[in-house]
């Protein structure tokens, strides 16, 4: 007798497609932008610093992604996770078709501030559907099989923009071929957002889009006004592409400090968690190396091999297209190892520890100058499954660690410290490039970074057999027992 499909699986091909598309309109910004250095086209035209310039954009979009992933994890546990999703998706959808459409440099950074702003609210929310829909065994499995669309997104923006763009010079002309990517990309995330707004209709009717909307907006309008006037006085005051970013940041931090003081009651268990917040400054780490190669990595190749744009962006695909591998092959040896009693936390320590050092011989192949590209090729791939294999069993850890209840704020405020790293990681990369001449300083960075991440997944402890540790379960048992100690 055949088994039946469960529903669960249905979910994660919705959930795969809405990472693929969100993954493809964020990853998009970094060859476009390096496409129009070379070229010198459009506000990247005779700019001085452009890397830095360029960089800076990027990580203008990553401070709004970033503002929106507490509120959008809060308003998930409130509202519903599929709403929220729902939400995120057909916004960014928007948002990308207006980016291909604006003129000028500042309306081109508040548009993909929005952008940002709308896509920041999928991921707590997706993370926390999965681990309320998938059986705790596979868990795992899920969430690296859900993720995966973000290496299919990264890989089809790279792989793809040289023809999108030659497909935008074709119908738009030389100076406006870069905006075709975002028309094609943004109508294909519309689609997929109706789509999963269908799905979901099916399972759950009368999900309250407008009021959540209408609460997502003032959050997001809060957002974007602070993003752009952070940007406006930075470059009234002459400060640097660099310095705008460090500011930015400090916009994020003093969100966590806004949150920790208004919400720490309701929220405890999430912002008193030691184990959580060290999974959540490692994943300042994580996410700087994702954005730096995945913002960069064209140019990397191009300057160090001095390859052509396209073949450039078909050996950088090596990056991306690891996680088609390393995402559900991670997840998968995560749920092994839990019903074997091995845990998670070695898994998640070795990875990040061999893509460390794979980076770190990287880094010496850039700096030797005229690399063979499939060397190149190969350590980006190698690197880059190992490190996309750790990132669904550092998540499965958090969702074992954190209380149910708060799974959609655990998953938020993890992805708001983590995209600190975001934030900075274009900008800074970029004014090191600009610097230095050259792409191997920013990648020994990159490389000390996630040599940081593994001393700080050292440090957590893993819940036991991976059971969840929920905040009740655990103050009845001190009740009872009379401890002190803390989840």
């Amino acid at each position: 007798m055949r088994r039946a499909w469960p529903a669960y699986r249905t979910l994660w091909i919705f959930l795969l497609l809405g990472w693929t598309v969100s993954a493809a309109d964020r990853a998009l910004t970094g060859p476009v932008v390096t496409w129009m250095i070379e070229n010198e086209v459009g506000f990247l035209a005779g700019v001085e610093k452009p890397y830095a310039l360029a960089g800076l954009i990027g990580g203008l979009f990553f401070a709004g992604y970033m503002l929106t992933q507490f509120p959008g994890g809060y308003l998930g546990d409130k509202y519903g996770h599929r709403t929220i999703i729902v939400i995120s998706l057909i916004w960014a959808g928007i948002a990308t078709i207006i980016s291909g459409v604006i003129t000028g440099l500042v309306a081109f950074i508040a548009v993909r501030v929005i952008t940002g702003l709308g896509e920041g609210a999928f991921y707590s929310n997706d993370r926390s559907l999965i681990a309320e829909q998938t059986p705790r065994e596979k868990r795992s499995l899920g969430m690296g099989v859900v993720i995966t669309g973000l290496a299919l997104g990264i890989t089809i923006a790279t792989v793809f923009a040289p023809n999108m763009i030659g497909l935008g010079g074709d119908v738009f002309g030389g100076e406006d071929a870069w905006r075709m990517p975002f028309l094609i990309l943004g109508a294909a995330t519309l689609v997929v957002g109706i789509a999963v707004a269908a799905y979901f209709r099916r399972q759950e009717p009368g999900l309250p889009y407008g009021r959540a909307l209408v609460h997502m907006l003032a959050y997001s309008a809060i957002g974007l006004a602070a993003v752009m006037a952070v940007y406006f006085v930075g470059d009234a005051a002459g400060l640097s592409d660099l310095w705008i970013a460090v500011l930015e940041v400090g916009l994020a931090l003093g969100l966590v400090a806004f949150v920790f003081a208004r919400k720490q009651g309701e929220l405890a268990p999430v912002l008193r968690n030691r184990d959580l917040m060290l999974i959540n400054v490692a994943f300042i780490a994580v996410l700087w190396n994702l954005w730096f190669f995945s913002f960069w990595s064209v140019s990397i190749v191009a300057d160090a091999a001095g390859s052509s744009f396209g073949r450039s962006a078909l050996i950088a695909a090596f990056n991306a297209g690891a996680g088609i591998l390393g995402f559900p092959t991670g997840g998968w040896l995560s749920d092994v190892a839990v019903r074997r009693g091995i845990g998670r936390k070695p898994l998640v320590v070795a990875f990040t520890t061999l893509q460390c050092v794979l980076t770190v011989i990287f880094g010496f192949v850039v700096a030797g100058g005229g690399a063979n590209v499939w060397v190149m090729a190969a350590l980006l791939f190698s690197a880059s499954t190992f490190f996309n294999a750790m990132q669904p069993i550092a998540q499965a850890m958090l969702a074992d660690i954190a209380d149910p209840a708060h799974h959609g704020a655990a998953f938020g405020m993890n992805n708001l410290i983590g995209e600190i790293g975001a934030v900075l990681s274009p900008a800074v990369s970029g004014a090191l490039r600009d610097a230095t001449g050259g792409w191997s300083t920013a990648v020994f960075v990159d490389a000390a970074l996630i040599g940081g991440a593994v001393i700080l997944f050292l440090l957590v402890r893993e819940a036991t057999g991976g059971e969840e540790r929920p905040a009740g379960r655990f103050r009845r048992a001190r009740s009872l027992t009379g401890s002190s100690s803390t989840a």
